[in-house]
């Protein structure tokens, strides 16, 4: 598949799916921070009214700035590229397409109709429902049994429209002992906008499969994301995310843990600077024995920045064996920063092992200490702790051709900080 002419057109089930879900949620009532799972947010100052859904695509060529992205990541099984909600390019490699591997518009691809909603349902909040009414061009990835891929699939989301709404769509089903690792990068030019994705992951039997997430949006875009995954018997996934961009940014993170042997591994890096607001929630859901969960979350909070963190582990009675545990770490770089961290346990059962830990506080002094005995400058001291805090995530970035990207980034935060 190549870059396509026209949008493609939505079938029947697609337009009466649509059609369903609207009508069910009629005039979109916003969740309020009285809510638990939107307590700390800042949801009371958005208004849906102050953007305009796109309805048709306003340019069909590649967007500007996804050049460094693709470089990064030379070697691609199939590469996706979606701008404001359409998508632009699509081309799976002919190796892997002879192998059966499917990556593009989902109405296009095999068991389209049953794999929308196959994960996420009716939708877990009004977002995401919106998502189903909205979504211009879901894209599928599907992984046939026993394949294992081994160049990574590279998907740009990029937004580039002044005051646009955008629902992007993504559903990755890996088939039973299948291998794939995704790159899904979340970028835009300098506009306004407000953006809400959902990603449904499903993964067979003993499947594999490595997600890695890069949101670089804008300074001025306001990203409501969800992402929901079930994980089959002895199958492995492991999710990183890392959050950059955006004036608010929200993921939220459902890890469902079905078939006896599942593993989840989630794991996250944000960095906030300036009025940023980054916002996680996370649900680690253990309804299998034997099933493993490890999650580990790291941030850090400057200038006037606030991060969000909530989690829940949830073992159901069943799941005896189970291993579940819930780190959340958080640097505070300024005094004027803020940093929420509310881990949480619900356990239904014995016969388990479960942990949550939470930190917030200043860069280590005894780490300042240990460089600045050794010679080194304070303020460079200082970089090379906080570039560091985040290393243990990245280096099991699922693609790590694009690690040196979100170091770039990381460091270019850190000399607007210096330069302050």
């Amino acid at each position: 598949m190549t870059s396509p002419d026209a949008p493609t057109a939505s079938p029947t089930w697609l337009d009466d799916r649509r059609q369903a879900v609207s009508r069910r949620i009629g005039d979109p009532v916003l969740p309020s921070t009285e809510e638990e799972v939107w307590r700390y947010s800042r949801i009371g100052e958005l208004d849906l009214a102050d953007w305009s859904t796109v309805a048709e695509p306003a340019e069909r060529g590649l967007p500007a700035g996804i050049e460094a992205i693709l470089a990064a990541v030379p070697e691609r099984a199939a590469t996706v590229v979606v701008r404001n909600g359409f998508i632009v390019h699509s081309e799976v490699e002919l190796t892997w397409s002879e192998r059966g591997l499917y990556v593009g518009a989902l109405v296009s691809g095999p068991e389209a109709e049953t794999a929308l909603g196959s994960v996420s349902g009716d939708g877990i909040d009004v977002f995401s429902q919106l998502n189903d009414v909205n979504s211009a061009d879901p894209i599928l990835i599907s992984v046939p049994r026993g394949l294992t891929v081994d160049a990574p699939v590279v998907l740009i989301d990029w937004i580039d429209i002044e005051g646009c709404a955008v629902y992007p769509r993504l559903v990755i089903r890996v088939g039973a002992n299948a291998d794939v690792k995704v790159l899904d990068w979340h970028g835009s030019a300098d506009v306004s906008a407000f953006v809400a994705p959902v990603v449904e992951l499903d993964l067979a039997h003993a499947a594999r499969l490595g997600y890695g997430s890069v949101q670089m949006r804008g300074p001025r875009i306001w990203q409501v994301a969800s992402q929901v995954s079930h994980v089959m018997a002895d199958a492995t996934l492991t999710s990183s995310h890392v959050a950059l961009g955006g004036d608010y940014a929200r993921a939220r993170t459902d890890c469902r843990l079905i078939g006896k042997g599942a593993t989840g591994n989630l794991q996250a890096i944000y960095f906030g600077e300036n009025e940023q607001t980054l916002d996680f929630r996370t649900f680690q859901k253990h309804d299998a024995p034997k099933t493993t969960s490890n999650l580990l979350f790291k941030g850090a909070v400057d200038d006037h920045s606030r991060s969000v963190y909530t989690g829940l582990i949830k073992v159901e009675k069943v799941a005896t064996g189970t291993n579940a545990f819930q780190t959340n770490r958080n640097l505070k770089l300024s005094e004027h920063a803020w940093a929420e961290s509310v881990p949480n346990l619900e356990i239904e059962t014995n016969d388990v092992k479960c942990s949550h830990a939470s930190t917030v506080g200043p860069v280590d002094l005894e780490q300042l200490f240990y460089l600045e005995s050794r010679g080194v400058p304070t303020d460079v001291a200082e970089r090379l702790v906080v570039a560091g805090f985040f290393q243990e995530v990245l280096e099991a970035f699922p693609v790590p051709g694009v690690v040196g990207l979100v170091n770039d980034a990381i460091e270019q935060r850190l000399d607007r900080r210096s330069e302050r």
